[in-house]
């Protein structure tokens, strides 16, 4: 009879399939999926698995149920799950953390992928955390007690002051990023987000800050539960076709530059364009 694999071994197969299911080819990536127990991050067994769209129960508390490419119930009433790892693994690759940077991570749920991003960022890095919703905030914070630079802070990430950042890190759905958001990335910092301007859209984008401006690209779509403040805001336009969705190149904060005619979308404090941060369509 076959040995069972231990939970080690399960875990960094797990590792090993989501990693290669976003494309990651950075090894610290898997090694820090294969690393942190995803069970530590979830209420006690059995789970409720989400498979297109569907749930399964688990037949027990094995934690080994939990490591596949699947999303895990936290709050069925709020619809909040675990995340999907392969979407996040190519999100955080596309952000590319470093060793020594400053994240912001808005929506930390219970603090599983919060605990990753911290891995990556070590040594002399640091994981700011944002949770709104007060339970899981208490969960995230018992759950990254034992993680070095991390700070969990319960409250409303889009009115309180981020801290300069490298990487911002939103796992809530908006219409637009707060113009603060923009201002706190350093130069060379990454802002990666679910943008959900309209009830057809749903697109991550990946913006950078440069020395002219904010660069924006389009990646793959992305469905998350909205972000309180930033999910329902005034606009003036928004982009009628898939095409002017693909079109967005840039992002501006009103403050700095008003729309002109290559606006695809805009709000109070912020507008995206279809010109290049140089002013290249």
């Amino acid at each position: 009879m076959a040995k069972r694999a231990s939970i080690e071994e399960v875990r960094a197969f797990y590792a090993r399939v989501v990693t290669s299911a976003s494309r990651s080819t950075d090894p610290r990536i898997e090694r820090a999926f294969a690393t942190i127990p995803r069970e530590a991050f979830l209420p006690p067994g059995p789970w409720r698995l989400i498979v297109n769209g569907l749930p399964h129960e688990t037949p027990s508390a094995d934690p080994a149920y939990l490591y596949q490419d699947v999303l895990v119930t936290l709050d069925a009433a709020k619809s909040i799950n675990n995340g999907e790892p392969s979407l996040h693994a190519a999100w955080i690759a596309a952000v590319a953390p470093e060793r020594g940077e400053i994240v912001a991570h808005i929506g930390a749920g219970t603090g599983y992928y919060t605990a990753i991003l911290a891995m990556l960022v070590l040594p002399n890095g640091s994981v700011t955390a944002f949770e709104i919703d007060e339970r899981l905030a208490d969960s995230a914070r018992r759950n990254l007690a034992p993680f070095e630079g991390v700070t969990l802070i319960h409250g409303d990430a889009t009115q309180l002051p981020l801290s300069p950042s490298d990487v911002i890190y939103v796992n809530a759905a908006i219409a637009a990023p707060p113009a603060g958001w923009l201002t706190a990335l350093k130069p060379g910092g990454r802002l990666i987000f679910p943008w959900r301007p309209s009830e057809e859209i749903a697109l991550t984008l990946l913006v950078r800050a440069g020395s002219h401006g904010f660069s924006v690209t389009s990646l793959m779509r992305s469905w998350f539960i909205p972000c309180v403040g930033a999910s329902q805001l005034p606009s003036t336009r928004l982009p009628k076709t898939a095409d002017e969705v693909r079109s967005i190149r840039s992002i501006w904060r009103t403050a700095d530059r008003i729309p002109d005619d290559t606006a695809v979308a805009i709000y109070p404090d912020v507008w995206f364009s279809s010109a290049g941060v140089g002013g290249a369509l």
